[in-house]
């Protein structure tokens, strides 16, 4: 019998034409717009957060859960029991929509299954280089106090700053954190970066001006004009910016969080935005999501808060549909090695 893969989160209809188009008659593609939550813009894998499916609609999904072989992303956990595969009972594999997955596999009861789970690692390297580079250049080229100079319709000459020869340190450099690098080399920066796999051979064979281990951050911290944050969020990287580690910043540098708020001690980041101890934030993300409205994080004239879209562009389903469709066709012809992003279950325990 051949398969079923289940579409479970918004996906566009000509990337879902794609797959069917991909599956060649081998699996059977089912979409049903109607059980998933209508989009708040292009590339939503969530979707509305009030809707809600009728009592036909949750016998429709629960009985498409279950049929599915294969599913496009990992649907939301309140749809879906805890703890356990049993939602899924004939699950083989899951293309997640994201990068960092190891919690929402954990809570989802995959993390201990048998099912293959690969991910979107890589295809948001270049949006969420470019949101680092435009918070980099606005602090650099005073963008802000451009801002307040126009709303005074005053013309009043200023110096600024050029990027090259500033050093910038990548804590963590996988897919993200190397574009990142290769786009702040371009721009002439020097180069730090910092992961649990990387050497100095190897960080000077990718280009980088120096690598640095964890026990070495407040050291990097020192000297680095920019820092930024693209490790994924794990027991490890709990807060490991903390306020040791933020107070060792030049009072004039740049942190620009792309990984997770958790990574992040905000109590002790709040208080050093507060404080001027460093010059800018740029955060993609927060320690809770929505960033409450009382955070004074909103309001400060050196934070730049991005509601976690950096890494969200219009053709970010593409990209991954691109995935989809390989690592289909490799389990279609037999060829699991040759699946790509495939997640090591490993790094969860």
């Amino acid at each position: 019998m051949q398969p079923t893969i289940f579409i479970s989160t918004p996906l566009e209809d000509d990337q879902v034409v794609r797959i069917i188009a991909a599956a060649e008659g081998r699996a059977t593609v089912v979409h049903e717009p109607d059980l998933l939550p209508p989009i708040r813009y292009v590339a939503d894998h969530k979707g509305s957060a009030d809707f809600l499916r009728t009592p036909e609609q949750r016998v429709r999904w629960k009985a498409r859960l279950t049929e599915a072989d294969f599913l496009w992303d990992i649907p939301a956990l309140d749809s879906v029991p805890m703890s356990s595969t049993e939602w899924a009972p004939k699950l083989k594999w899951v293309q997640t929509t994201s990068s960092g997955v190891g919690p929402i596999i954990e809570k989802s009861g995959l993390a201990k299954s048998d099912v293959i789970i690969s991910t979107a690692k890589g295809i948001h390297a270049e949006p969420l280089s470019e949101f680092v580079l435009l918070a980099i250049l606005m602090h650099v080229k005073r963008l802000r106090h451009l801002q307040s100079e126009q709303t005074a319709h005053r013309w009043q000459r200023y110096c600024g700053e050029a990027l090259a020869g500033k050093t910038v340190a990548i804590v963590g450099a996988g897919e993200v954190g190397h574009r990142v690098a290769q786009v702040c080399k371009f721009m002439g920066m020097r180069v730090l970066a910092m992961s649990r796999s990387l050497t100095p051979s190897k960080g000077q064979a990718r280009g980088y001006d120096g690598v640095f281990s964890r026990n070495q951050l407040a050291e990097v911290f020192a000297e680095a004009d920019a820092i930024v944050l693209a490790v994924p969020h794990t027991p490890e990287t709990e807060r490991m910016i903390d306020a040791e580690i933020l107070a060792a910043m030049k009072s004039d540098a740049i942190l620009v969080n792309i990984a997770r708020g958790q990574v992040v001690d905000e109590t002790a980041l709040i208080d050093a935005v507060q404080n001027d101890r460093i010059g800018f934030a740029a955060l993609d993300v927060a320690q809770t999501e929505p960033l409450p409205a009382n955070s004074p994080l909103w309001d400060h004239p050196n934070v730049l808060i991005s509601p976690h879209s950096a890494s969200t562009v219009t053709d970010e389903n593409r990209k991954i549909t691109d995935i989809f469709i390989h690592n289909l066709k490799c389990l279609l012809d037999d060829r699991p090695g040759n699946m790509k992003n495939v997640f090591d279950k490993s790094q969860l325990y």
